[in-house]
């Protein structure tokens, strides 16, 4: 059940989930390294010496052929753009506006960005040259597409060797156009849908994405803007893919114009939610500021931002950051947002198989993959992270007592035969307990060594380090499990705030939060 929609469902008119920004890579793997790049010019008969006349000659048919196709295509060549902060995407957006351009091709523009390439240099070790990897500068190419079945995508490709490609799509533009053929009224303001005249025909389109095969869809892009891969490199020559970033957005999309004051007044309680139950370092969290080990405030982290951590264009976001990932929630117009993104997939373990085993073999617990062939499984974790994180959200407006959440936990149980005592809630326990609640548990688990790093050094670690310190943990953690705060993930020790536990500690830094004032207006 989605406990946000259940609470707030009478201001919602629907909701749909599903990969908002993709952005793929493409590599050559025989050339992404110095000896495989060496053994390709071999068979070319290229000497190492010759790696940077070679690469000339290439580079240069690429930008011609990129010319060529952009006058066919667009009725324009190829744009340069001097300065590396120039927004392309914007320059696109406009040049498409100016030109009326509906389908297919909007523009090329090229510019010249940094690289990695290879020099050759001689090796006094084999007394011959050779090539290893160097960071450069080279003119890269950027493609922009108002596509008929993908909507607005961009591709990025870099002209000297090895000729990385980089694909971007958005799979609300997908949408977009698949809601067109469906003949299904919208209303949409940049990437987010404001009305969707059947919730239902949008989910399931969302959904189909997934069905899609990847492979096929990028090699083909890649063949569009590089033909002459067959020409230059082989026909054996084809990318590796893989999904560099992906961002898996949840949209609930309330009533308009009557329900844009409610939605505001639940933005403000949102907002007063997530700083009550948090602390000055998690803010900070919020919005990438650097913080010593020991949560203080780095000198580079600027404490002014406290007060600005809300502001998000005409709305409010709050972001959670950890190991690279993050995952945040705001709104814009009617639109409120919960969005996972995930450039770090590796966090994460999923059931699969090893690489190369067969289908018979039973999956095993392992990281899951940047490789396309785990994008589902990544956008089954995201919406789970979507679904925690709104679960969090939902307390905000939860009717259950304090006291009677506070009773639930603070008196003895037994489990399997054994006994457990009650929890102190406002003493011994209170630093586990707000360690648990920590916002970065949204988008990573509870763990032995992440709470050894919130409590070591604090009054309840009583000065245990090491093993002893995870020892205590450990027991403490069967008394979390023990009152169903946390549920421990399948065959991992590794484990997640089930929905009484982030009530409870929702609950508790909020009224440890408050003041006596603001307890008595709302008692009132």
């Amino acid at each position: 059940m989605d406990t946000l929609l259940h609470r707030f469902g009478s201001i919602i008119k629907g909701t749909i989930e599903g990969f908002d920004r993709l952005v793929f890579k493409g590599s050559l793997k025989p050339l992404a390294y110095a000896k495989g790049m060496e053994m390709f010019l071999r068979t070319q008969s290229i000497l190492n010496k010759d790696f940077k006349t070679w690469a000339m000659k290439q580079s240069a048919v690429i930008i011609e052929t990129a010319e060529k196709y952009a006058n066919e295509n667009s009725g324009n060549g190829t744009i340069y753009i001097k300065s590396i902060n120039t927004r392309k995407e914007e320059l696109a957006h406009a040049r498409q506006k100016e030109t009326n351009k509906k389908e297919g091709l909007i523009g090329v523009w090229s510019c010249v960005e940094s690289c990695i390439t290879y020099k050759s240099t001689f090796d006094e070790k084999q007394k011959y040259p050779s090539l290893r990897a160097t960071n450069s500068k080279c003119k890269h190419l950027y493609f922009y597409y108002d596509h008929k079945d993908y909507g607005f995508m961009s591709i990025r490709l870099q002209t000297w060797a090895p000729y990385g490609i980089q694909i971007a799509l958005n799979g609300r533009e997908w949408l977009r156009r698949s809601l067109d053929k469906e003949k299904c009224k919208y209303i949409v303001d940049g990437n987010k849908f404001l009305y969707i005249e059947d919730y239902d025909l949008a989910q399931k389109l969302l959904d189909k994405q997934l069905e899609i095969n990847w492979e096929q869809i990028l090699s083909d892009f890649s063949k569009e803007v590089f033909p002459n891969i067959p020409e230059l490199l082989g026909n054996q020559m084809s990318y590796y893919w893989t999904l560099w970033q992906s961002e898996m957005a949840k949209d609930y999309i309330f009533e308009s114009p009557e329900s844009l004051n409610s939605l505001n007044s639940l933005m403000n309680k949102l907002l007063s939610h997530s700083i009550m139950t948090g602390t000055y370092d998690r803010v900070l969290k919020y919005m990438g500021k650097p913080l010593k080990e020991n949560s203080q405030p780095h000198h580079l982290a600027n404490p002014e931002l406290l007060t600005k951590v809300g502001s998000w264009h005409d709305g409010t976001r709050v972001r959670h950051y950890v190991d690279k990932n993050s995952v945040k929630f705001y709104n814009q117009q009617n639109v409120l947002r919960i969005e996972t993104t995930m450039n770090n997939p590796s966090k994460f373990k999923v059931q699969r198989l090893k690489e190369g085993e067969a289908k018979s073999v039973d999956k095993q617990y392992l990281p899951m993959r940047k490789g396309i062939a785990d994008i589902n499984l990544r956008a089954k974790v995201s919406s789970s992270c979507n679904k925690r994180f709104s679960e969090q959200l939902a307390t905000v407006s939860d009717k259950t007592p304090v006291g009677e959440l506070f009773n639930s936990i603070n008196v003895s149980i037994s489990r399997n035969g054994k006994k457990f005592r009650g929890m102190d809630i406002t003493g011994k326990d209170n630093a586990l307990l707000k360690a648990i609640s920590n916002p970065i548990f949204n988008t990573g688990s509870i763990t032995n060594k992440e709470l050894q790093k919130k409590l070591a050094g604090k009054e309840w670690a009583s000065e245990m380090t090491g093993k002893r310190l995870a020892s205590k943990i450990s027991r403490h953690i069967s008394l979390l499990r023990s009152h169903r705060l946390i549920r421990k993930l399948p065959k991992q020790n590794k484990y997640t705030l089930t929905d009484k536990g982030r009530k409870i500690t929702s609950a508790l830094n909020a009224a440890l939060s408050a003041s006596t004032e603001d307890l008595m207006a709302m008692v009132a």
